[in-house]
């Protein structure tokens, strides 16, 4: 109150103004009961509505339906310094009745000056609430955007979708949403009245109807108020709402899985119009340092991010970095850590979903390496997952400074570099699954290297993946898509060979995910599988006749639950029921093959539904699984387990590896073939019904994989896989090469998004971005066969690809 006085004293002596007080603005049709209030008073005379002054009565009234703007007028003064109490006592009736804000009109000009108590904008008088950390988060109601609830994101109808042919009419499916509705459904009805209304016939087709007529269907009455429907919204008070907001309301109101299906079939994601996609409520972002709001800084790249906060400390006066001095050195530092873990690329506000396994492990490592603990056990599964080979160095310079602050760094890893920079490697072996679980060699590098496995001859280059002879030409047709723009991409033309096995290489964050995963993926599922998803910017493609249908094999588990396996995901399981049911014994007791599965009511366990065990829930503890008592654990119950083939009933068969029952079936073709697949992928040491939850990525994408061989195909199929070797060892890698071989073998494509040099360099053509990650990336830098992209460029992809070569070269030519 002091400080807006003495500025009063100051700007306006011996000028004559007048004193507002701006009220606060009350529910709509309530404006007459607060002037009878003010009238009642006897204090006031005047009020400014909406910029007009006029005389304060009892009988005035405003439009009820309309947000005003109201100030009343508290006092007309000279200000004059010798005489301050009547400028006190008005100042402190006006913040009194305003709750805090003040409006002076000068008399002479007119000019209206705001004041406030709170934090405000002098030029609009919008004043701000005192900021605290939520006034920041786009997680707390306080600072997230109100027409999006913080996402940066809304959904809006895609009308493609939701007339996917414009020649049919309503009858035939000419509006997609109304197809499950009933003829005699009370919506159909509703639409027929308006086309009686309109007087068109309702057999008329969507692309000859009025459009105002269209326009009512699609979005309803116009001045329908569609906040005001609740979840259970009354049909008979509101009639057809429209197409669209049947839809908007289904989603904000209906069951996970409705929603779910509703926002994948007919809409699209638009940036949200109020925050621009910031996130943030719009009085948050008014706050800035040097220029720039909160979101402005978690957009950039963490390099310029760093380069931002070290430039910052000489554009402070010397009273700000005495405040800012130890903020400032946390952030640095905190970036810092980012940084050395080599995730330069990466911004802050980055979706946690848009981020590989080793992305969040390195997040996390960072996280670790800050809070400077010492004696600590620290497991990593795999860090560098998603990382070049030039960012290893990083990686394992940050886990070596966790070991050297006091602590012990154990790390579950495949990679080359990392095992050999390590102090101890233990190897386990000497197979997989049941063939493994024993420790076959352990010593330092030098010693390990000494000792007898399959991991320690590929890492002295007694053993190495064979570049081939010869490259593959393909069938001299491509597929090219121009000007892909989508986030860091510089209006790229990508020009994809066909025939050949084609690799995707270049730094971590340089656009390889952004151009084949978000935008060449979705163009292909959209015209070949008549899918509705967004694909990212782009002008054309071209050359899709030569496609007749894409596959995208991702690390995804292959099913959610403990009930599926790889017998249910390969369709193997079927054939082996069938089989059951044909049994003399199953034909006996009349065995359908629904009685062998153990999902179904019948043949299963009861006891535990076919889970095999039962769970025990525990009060305070998380609840404990343990097998079932009545079934021990088989799923089946006695009478379906007394039916045996070869000796062996249904739960033995799902009991079995994948290569014993490639013997155990080998006179049934159909079960042998998937069989045979699943083996030659390196799958046999899985037993034919293990859960799908206890197998890794590498695993659930190796059985994706043979599902799809098993498959007949045209020769014209694209393939794309993403990073295919995480989790995979260099014999495993040797058995994904083997299959990625006979698919393209076969003349179809296969595009993998790959760091992994021991697949790149058996690659036929490689398609090398950068040259950084980032805004520095999102170029095609190189093309060409493995020896074409050395020869052409000096990316880091060709640095260490140069190098993989001549490892090769040297240990093929030591072998033969």
């Amino acid at each position: 109150d002091q400080q807006i006085e003495d500025h009063i004293l100051q700007k306006f002596v011996g000028k004559s103004i007048a004193l507002f007080a701006p009220l606060v603005k009350g529910r709509k049709g309530h404006y007459r009961e607060l002037f009878q209030q003010l009238y009642n008073k006897g204090t006031f005379s005047k009020i400014r509505i909406d910029g007009e002054l006029k005389n304060l009565g009892k009988n005035l009234q405003v439009d009820r339906y309309k947000i005003h703007d109201i100030e009343l007028l508290v006092d007309e003064i000279v200000v004059d310094i010798n005489d301050k109490e009547r400028l006190q006592r008005s100042l402190q009736l006006a913040l009194q009745l305003s709750k805090g804000s003040l409006l002076v009109r000068e008399k002479a000009t007119g000019q209206l000056h705001y004041f406030s108590t709170f934090l405000m904008d002098p030029a609009t008088g919008l004043s701000y609430d005192e900021p605290a950390p939520n006034t920041f988060s786009f997680n707390s109601p306080y600072g997230a955007c109100k027409t999006c609830s913080g996402i940066g994101t809304t959904l809006v109808c895609n009308l493609d979708a939701i007339l996917p042919n414009k020649k049919l009419n309503i009858a035939k499916g000419g509006i997609a949403p109304l197809v499950s509705q009933s003829p005699r459904s009370i919506v159909m009805y509703e639409i027929k009245e308006i086309f009686k209304e309109h007087k068109v016939p309702f057999t008329t087709p969507i692309e000859q109807l009025p459009k105002k007529l269209l326009d009512r269907i699609l979005f309803g009455e116009p001045n329908q108020d569609m906040d005001e429907l609740d979840e259970d919204y009354d049909y008979d008070d509101y009639g057809f709402i429209g197409v669209i907001p049947m839809i908007m309301h289904q989603i904000k109101h209906g069951s996970p899985r409705e929603k779910s299906t509703l926002q994948e079939t007919y809409t699209n994601k638009m940036i949200c119009p109020d925050c621009k996609g910031n996130r943030l409520k719009q009085s948050s972002l008014l706050f800035k340092v040097a220029g720039k709001h909160i979101s402005e800084l978690a957009q950039m790249g963490l390099t310029e991010l760093a380069n931002f906060f070290q430039s910052l400390k000489a554009q402070l006066d010397d009273r700000k970095q005495q405040i800012a001095h130890e903020v400032i050195a946390e952030i640095a530092k905190r970036i810092n850590f980012l940084l050395e873990v080599g995730l330069y690329y990466l911004s802050l506000d980055r979706p946690l979903t848009s981020l590989s396994g080793g992305e969040a492990q390195r997040i996390r490592l960072a996280k670790q390496i800050g809070t400077q603990l010492r004696g600590i056990l620290y497991i990593f599964d795999e860090p560098s997952i998603g990382l070049h080979q030039r960012d290893n160095a990083k990686l394992i310079q940050a886990l070596q400074a966790l070991r050297d602050l006091g602590n012990s760094v154990m790390v579950v890893e495949h990679d080359k570099d990392i095992m050999l920079q390590s102090d101890y490697i233990i190897d386990f072996g000497p197979g997989a699954g049941k063939h493994g679980g024993t420790v076959i060699a352990a010593g330092s590098p030098s010693e390990f290297l000494q000792q007898e496995s399959i991991t320690a001859d590929f890492l002295s280059q007694r053993r190495a993946i064979e570049i081939p002879a010869v490259r593959r030409k393909g069938t001299g047709k491509e597929v090219t898509l121009v000007g892909c723009t989508g986030n860091n991409l510089k209006n790229i033309t990508l020009h994809l060979p066909l025939g050949k096995l084609v690799c995707i290489t270049g730094v971590s964050g340089s656009g390889k995910s952004t151009l084949i995963h978000q935008t060449l993926y979705p163009i292909l599922q959209n015209h070949l599988h008549k899918a509705s998803t967004s694909p990212l910017p782009y002008q054309k493609i071209k050359g899709l006749e030569h496609i007749d249908k894409v596959i995208e094999i991702d690390q995804k588990p292959i099913g959610k639950t403990p009930r599926s396996n790889p017998a249910t995901y390969t369709n193997v399981f079927t054939h082996i029921r069938a089989l059951f049911a044909q049994l003399p014994e199953a034909r006996i007791r009349n065995y359908q093959p629904g009685r062998f599965s153990f999902n179904v009511v019948g043949g299963r366990c009861e006891h535990c539904k076919g889970g095999g065990s039962c769970v025990i829930e525990m009060e305070f503890l998380p609840d404990v699984c343990v097998p079932c008592e009545k079934c021990q654990g088989k799923r089946y119950n006695r009478a379906t387990l007394q039916v045996y083939y070869k000796g062996k009933n249904i739960f033995d068969v799902l009991d079995m590896t994948i290569s014993n029952a490639v013997t155990f079936f080998e006179k049934h073709p159909p079960i042998h073939k998937i069989l045979k697949i699943l083996e030659e992928v390196g799958l046999g040491y899985l037993t034919i019904g293990q859960s799908s939850t206890t197998l890794s990525g590498g695993e659930a994408q190796r059985v994706k994989l043979a599902t799809e061989l098993a498959k007949r195909d045209t020769g014209k199929t694209l393939y794309i896989l993403d990073e295919p070797t995480t989790g995979l060892h260099f014999q495993d890698i040797q058995h994904l090469l083997n299959v990625l071989n006979r698919l393209t073998d076969k003349g179809n494509t296969v595009v993998v998004v790959e760091h992994n040099m021991d697949i790149i360099k058996v690659a036929d053509h490689i398609i090398d971005m950068g040259p950084e990650g980032g805004d520095q990336g999102g170029e095609i830098v190189v093309t060409g066969t493995p020896e074409e992209v050395i020869r052409k460029s000096k990316s880091p992809t060709a640095q260490f690809l140069e190098l993989e070569l001549a490892h090769s070269m040297h240990t093929n030519h030591r072998q033969h």
